[in-house]
């Protein structure tokens, strides 16, 4: 039934939970996990020259270490896993990765957001996702 299923993450710990529940669906389909991140040029473009390389490379720092938890957690469970990281807003990037790559189903977490997200209210991605899919989207809620 799923043959490929995208996990975008924030990188914050709303991915743990996120995981628990897609990684035994792609286990149960022999399904490859995708982790996203996506480096939201939105808050990029808003800092200041001065600042703009370092928040770059900050994001893009945390961005790495998010997919590669995601990489640890498939390789573990011995899952096939890919991994990327985008440049984008976040809901079109998660929906056109999905969309270019035959994505079968989304799982998301709600309620994620990183600090740097917390600062700066961007409306909550996963909503976007739902509101805009065209495929099956579970949206895990950060308990």
């Amino acid at each position: 039934m799923y043959d490929d299923i995208l996990v975008p993450t924030d990188g914050s710990d709303t991915v743990s939970e996120t995981l628990a529940h897609a990684l035994p669906i792609a286990t149960d389909n022999d399904a490859t996990v995708h982790g996203l991140y996506v480096v939201d040029t939105r808050i990029t473009t808003a800092a200041t020259d001065d600042t703009r390389t370092d928040l770059e490379e900050s994001l893009e720092s945390d961005g790495t270490v998010a997919i590669e938890a995601i990489e640890r957690a498939a390789d573990e469970r011995e899952i096939d896993v890919t991994t990327a990281l985008e440049r984008g807003i976040p809901s079109k990037t998660i929906l056109e990765y999905a969309d270019e790559r035959n994505i079968d189903l989304i799982v998301i977490g709600t309620h994620g957001k990183s600090p740097r997200e917390k600062i700066v209210s961007l409306g909550s991605v996963s909503e976007r996702v739902v509101d805009n899919a065209s495929i099956p989207v579970l949206v895990v809620r950060d308990v």
